[in-house]
């Protein structure tokens, strides 16, 4: 009995057993290239690498269970087609941090503080300061609940609706993630619409007693209590944020149903908690 075997392995000497793991790793490789977290500037190549390598052998009982060993080649097609698999999977649960990040973005828009930069540790730029936050905020809160496994078992799951080698229609897949991603802009207006509306309604009373009391010189205070009343209303509909991006495995697997069904195969299992 080969040493693998006991790990629950397959032999890696069996005809196409390595392909399947070099397909595997792509596949893994295209998760990890957008992914939260694990894509970050900040996060050690090295240490990408080697997760790389032990993610595709732990996964690659559930890769040969379903692929049909005998045909595996490492072709151009397949090259392509595994790593746009394991991109999309990525790219579904980077979607909810970026509809967060764009909803801090449209916020240090409307507060009014534009101007003051932050160093995001995530991207290695600077960046909008409530941008930063939101986008941090989002991350924390995916690995907290998980999010990291979930990726994985959706990687293993996809094996099962997308195996090794199968024929995939990527541009139809391709299209539906892109309508997938108008999301970042729904989301990211309902993360944000509380502080524009205060915001909005904050700058119609200024003006409103501007042109009441001209003497008052409302316009001197006018930014201060701007930056004060968005940054309360920011603080007051913060628990409903946190909620809402705890809440994000449907979204995400909505996602990947998605692609699934448009790629011409079996949808991918929801993912739970």
């Amino acid at each position: 009995m080969p040493t693998s075997a006991f790990f629950g392995l397959p032999d890696f000497f069996a005809p196409g057993v390595a392909t399947a793991f070099v397909l595997t790793a792509l596949r893994v490789g295209g998760l990890l290239l957008v992914a939260p977290a694990w894509s970050a500037k900040s996060f050690p190549m090295k240490l990408r690498t080697a997760l790389l390598v032990i993610f595709a052998v732990l996964l690659i009982p559930s890769a040969t269970a379903n692929a049909d060993l005998a045909t595996l080649r490492v072709t151009p097609t397949t090259f392509l087609s595994e790593t746009v698999v394991g991109f999309v999977i990525g790219l579904a649960a980077a979607i909810v941090v970026a509809g967060a990040e764009f909803a801090g973005e449209l916020m240090t828009t409307s507060i009014g503080l534009s101007g003051a930069a932050i160093f995001d540790p995530v991207n290695n730029t600077q960046g909008a300061i409530l941008g930063a936050f939101m986008q941090m905020l989002a991350v924390t809160l995916l690995l907290m609940g998980g999010g990291h496994i979930i990726m994985l078992q959706a990687v293993a799951q996809s094996f099962v609706a997308m195996p090794l080698g199968a024929p995939i229609e990527l541009g139809n897949g391709l299209l539906a993630v892109t309508k997938a991603g108008t999301t970042i802009f729904a989301s990211g207006m309902q993360f944000a619409a509380p502080v524009i509306a205060a915001i909005l309604v904050t700058n119609i009373a200024l003006a409103v007693l501007g042109r009441a009391a001209p003497q008052l010189q409302i316009m001197s205070v006018a930014f201060p209590i701007q930056i004060g009343i968005g940054l309360l209303t920011l603080a007051g509909s913060l628990g409903l944020v946190v909620h809402a991006l705890s809440d994000w495995t449907p979204a995400y697997a909505r996602t990947l149903d998605s692609f699934a069904r448009a790629v011409q195969v079996a949808p991918v299992p929801a993912t739970g908690r």
